[in-house]
């Protein structure tokens, strides 16, 4: 059973400080990635570029296991008030900074325990989760290949959460995060002046009684028991108060947990749009920019994992809960592999962490990312024993 040591601890902290005041958006992670090669490289390493992204392996011949990191932040000015907070307008509220210390901490632990491995255990620092694309880019990459991954491991911290102590695994079986879905709905009216409104087609009426119908789909249309969301967050149209719009553009976000579901939702949102638009004399394009369906875990490893952790963590650190909300890219991955999706607690609500993730005062709990990088080591070296 590994412990990481109080070296070790200080490191990673270390290191999570580092990568915050990093904090980079997208595929655009220049500083942020020449930190990590470098660390990876002090480590012992020769860590590849693959996707926007980085990997390396430990351990050689039998079975591969993926750890899996996100390293992107978000684009939003930091509040978080920390010596060490971010200072160019873009801010790691998502915690990302944290997992990229924590693997990297494994990186390190792994290394020296290289001889004892059952088999192989790769590495992928991952871009662009927050654009949903980091993780599409890398398995595109080939990151799931040479050596062939048998199965996948992703952790994340929760904060703000009435649960989230420090230290303490969320885990959950089944659907662990839903899936998410953009769609773009563009009105097409016909512009007229005010005073003539029979000359025209008011794309912004249209478009009113669209949001209104799209309501009803997950109070009417959709089992009360399902986690379902369908919200109209953004609606651009029309140029001046006595005019009539021609042309009014909506953005939708559509949320749910199964996949004849969200097939489901996706479909009717046309229907309606383009129904609704046809009955008032308009027309309605409707475009699905980017999408992911909904992450679901393994159950046999989810099992297995309770199983490991509870042999080397207190049973109140071990805790099984429903699903998040929100949708995660690591999805990807869990499509190709047997794969789990874990949340690590970094500070409860109750103890004075009451900004959740993406809110840019977001502070964590750093004692949780030393245990964060335990589970990851430990998670590796079981697995690889027992397969």
């Amino acid at each position: 059973m590994f412990h990481a040591s109080d070296e070790l601890k200080r490191e990673i902290i270390s290191n999570r400080r580092e990568l915050h005041r990093r904090a980079e958006i997208g595929f655009d992670l220049p500083e942020t990635r020449s930190f990590i090669l470098r660390k990876l490289r002090e480590y012992g390493y020769e860590p590849v570029e693959m996707g926007g992204g980085i990997t390396c392996t430990v351990g050689e011949g039998g079975k591969t296991i993926l750890l899996r990191a996100d390293i992107d932040a978000l684009p939003m000015k930091e509040e978080s008030g920390l010596e060490f907070a971010c200072a160019d307008g873009n801010c790691h509220s998502c915690g990302h900074d944290c997992h990229g210390a924590m693997l990297l901490g494994a990186a390190k632990a792994l290394k020296g325990m290289e001889k004892e491995l059952k088999g192989t255990v790769k590495f992928m620092f991952q871009p662009a989760e927050e654009l949903l694309g980091g993780a599409a880019a890398m398995v595109e990459a080939g990151i799931l290949e040479n050596p062939r991954v048998d199965a996948a491991f992703g952790l994340h911290v929760s904060v703000g959460r009435e649960d989230s102590y420090p230290g303490t695994l969320l885990c959950t079986h089944g659907t662990m995060n839903n899936s998410g879905d953009a769609i773009k709905i563009t009105v097409k009216g016909k512009d007229a002046h005010g005073s003539q409104p029979q000359l025209g087609v008011d794309a912004i009426s249209v478009a009113a009684r669209i949001v209104v119908a799209l309501e009803e789909l997950t109070a009417k249309e959709i089992p009360t028991k399902e986690d379902t969301v369908v919200l109209v967050g953004k609606i651009v149209g029309g140029t001046t108060c006595n005019t009539m719009a021609g042309e009014t553009v909506m953005e939708i976000s559509v949320r749910t947990q199964g996949h004849e579901e969200r097939a489901y939702l996706k479909r009717r949102v046309k229907e309606i749009a383009q129904g609704i638009a046809a009955a008032f004399r308009a027309e309605a394009e409707v475009e699905y920019q980017y999408g992911m369906p909904p992450l679901v875990n393994d159950e046999a490893m989810m099992n297995e994992f309770l199983g490991y952790m509870r042999e080397i963590m207190p049973a109140d650190q071990v805790r099984e809960v429903p699903k998040e909300g929100g949708c995660e890219d690591f999805t990807v991955v869990c499509e190709k592999v047997p794969a789990i999706f874990v949340m690590l607690g970094a500070g409860a609500r109750g103890d004075g962490y009451v900004h959740a993730m993406h809110h840019p005062a977001m502070r964590v709990d750093e004692n949780a990312l030393p245990v964060g990088t335990e589970v990851y080591v430990n998670y590796a070296v079981r697995w690889l024993e027992e397969h």
